[in-house]
C-alpha cells in the first residue's frame, strides 16, 4: 500500500466514521495540534529524561493517540473506533503523577521562564503546545469535545510544567525566575 492516496489533494481529509472535511477546519486543527503535542513530547523524551518522567510520558503519548483518534472521528461515531476513550480516571492518573513529581521541589515563589536544562526547555515547549491543543479543542465549531478531553489536556499542561521543574531539579539546574522589567 502506498503512503500517498492523493485524496487530500483537494484540500480535504477523511474523518474516522466517514465524511470529509476541509483540512483547515477547526476539527482538523484540534487533532493536528494534539498530534504536534505528541511529537513535542517525543522530542522531550529523546533528551534522556529520568525514568519516572519518561514512564509517565510514555503513557501520555498513548493517551494522546487515543484522544487524537476521537477528535478525528465524525462526531457521534466514536464507537466505530473500538477503543476505550479518555475518561476521568486518566486525568486523575495525571494528578497523581503531578503530586509525585512535586515531592521535593522547592515551592514556587514567582513565575519561571521556560528553560534551564535542555530537558526542561523541551518539556516547557510541550506544555505550550498542550495549551494550544486545549484551546483548539475548545474552539471546535461542529460538536463540542467531551469534558474528559478538555480536563485531560488541562491537567496535562500542569503535569508538563511540574515535570520541567523536576527535570531541572534532578539535573541540579535552577529554574529561571521571571523578573519583571524595571523591578
Amino acid at each position: 500500500m502506498k503512503l500517498y492516496t492523493k485524496t487530500g489533494d483537494d484540500g480535504t481529509t477523511g474523518l474516522f466514521g466517514g465524511g470529509r472535511v476541509k483540512k483547515a477546519s477547526a476539527r482538523v486543527e484540534a487533532y493536528g495540534t494534539v498530534d504536534e503535542l505528541n511529537a513535542a513530547i517525543g522530542v522531550a523524551r529523546a533528551t534522556k529524561l529520568e525514568p519516572f518522567t519518561d514512564g509517565v510520558l510514555a503513557e501520555v503519548q498513548v493517551d494522546l493517540f487515543t484522544l487524537g483518534a476521537e477528535l478525528a472521528c465524525v462526531p457521534g461515531k466514536e464507537a466505530k473506533l473500538s477503543m476505550k476513550l479518555i475518561e476521568a480516571a486518566d486525568a486523575e492518573r495525571l494528578e497523581r503523577a503531578i503530586d509525585a513529581a512535586e515531592e521535593g521541589l522547592p515551592p514556587l515563589k514567582n513565575f519561571v521562564l521556560p528553560g534551564g536544562s535542555p530537558q526542561a526547555a523541551a518539556l516547557h515547549l510541550a506544555r505550550t503546545v498542550c495549551r494550544r491543543a486545549e484551546r483548539s479543542v475548545l474552539a471546535l465549531d461542529d460538536v463540542p469535545a467531551r469534558r474528559e478531553v478538555v480536563v485531560y489536556l488541562n491537567r496535562l499542561s500542569d503535569l508538563l510544567f511540574v515535570l520541567a521543574r523536576k527535570a531541572n531539579a534532578t539535573l541540579g539546574v535552577e529554574d529561571v525566575p521571571w523578573a519583571p522589567r524595571g523591578a
